[in-house]
């Protein structure tokens, strides 16, 4: 639980407050930008919330953060916000929450599908959430995009039998047991629907996955905070910048129009805008 006594200082005056033990994950601000800022290197509580959605929206943050950094919520607001989870966001494709402190806090997804669901990266083992994924039809597939993303994947798979799949480059003791284990350079068809598509460079074992039109990318791409183009991080590649760079250019011989990240921000585009901004970034990338 969030700390009263370790309130940062910048926390807006009243209840709801942010407290010293944020890692800056940046999910809360993501959530609701109207309530949560980032203040020297941590997010805090900019602006009371006023209105009922706010309010929600401030308590879906909180049930969210990794590392139960925000506190001062009303129980109501809280109980409204479990059951919000996980969060459509159209098209089949839901936010989990419940981010986990093992993955430094990266979103994970769920995709509804008539031949079984799939979680993308792992949320936290918390039974409201696991309890929710069940009443949808419970979790076929777990994709995870790279080691660092893994958190709690075995209760997911002793809950639900689900067939994980991982790059085997990323392949660690704590995933040993893998069941589809990816190997090479080559896209895997996993499904007439479902594409995984190796990226190394951010890991050696990154990889993303393609599904209608939405592209799962774990820590490989993401949106700027400012929604006008794409990004990676050269700060947070673990293998190889210029390999990351070759794996970016290979991801223009497909089509999508969302791209839905671990870290970072989801970005909107129509297909043809979105390869011209994801062309630019392999640009920035081999300067």
């Amino acid at each position: 639980m969030a700390q009263s006594s370790l309130r940062l200082t910048d926390n807006a005056p009243g209840p709801l407050f942010v407290d010293e033990s944020c890692i800056d994950c940046d999910l809360c601000r993501q959530i609701a930008p109207e309530t949560f800022a980032s203040s020297h290197g941590r997010s805090v509580v900019s602006r009371q919330p006023k209105t009922e959605p706010e309010r929600l929206r401030a308590a879906v943050a909180l049930v969210t953060c990794p590392t139960a950094s925000i506190g001062g919520a009303a129980k109501a607001d809280v109980r409204a916000a479990v059951e919000s989870l996980p969060e459509p966001l159209g098209g089949d494709v839901y936010f989990c929450g419940y981010a986990s402190e093992d993955s430094y806090g990266a979103a994970s997804y769920l995709i509804r599908r008539p031949d079984g669901n799939v979680l993308v990266d792992s949320p936290r083992a918390a039974k409201p959430l696991m309890d929710r994924l069940e009443a949808l039809g419970g979790v076929r597939l777990m994709f995870l995009t790279h080691r660092d993303d893994v958190a709690d994947h075995e209760a997911y798979h002793q809950r639900f039998g689900c067939e994980r799949i991982l790059h085997e480059a990323d392949l660690a003791h704590g995933t040993r047991g893998i069941e589809h284990r990816v190997t090479g350079l080559e896209p895997v068809a996993l499904a007439p629907d479902l594409l995984a598509i190796p990226t190394p460079g951010h890991t050696r074992g990154s990889q993303v996955l393609l599904w209608n039109g939405r592209l799962f990318t774990g820590d490989h791409l993401w949106g700027t905070d400012e929604g006008e183009g794409l990004e990676a991080g050269r700060g947070v590649c673990w293998c190889s910048w210029e390999e990351q760079a070759r794996s970016m250019e290979r991801l223009l011989a497909y089509d999508f129009e969302w791209v839905l990240p671990g870290h970072g921000r989801r970005h909107r585009r129509e297909p043809a805008q979105m390869r011209r901004e994801l062309e630019q970034l392999v640009r920035e990338m081999r300067r």
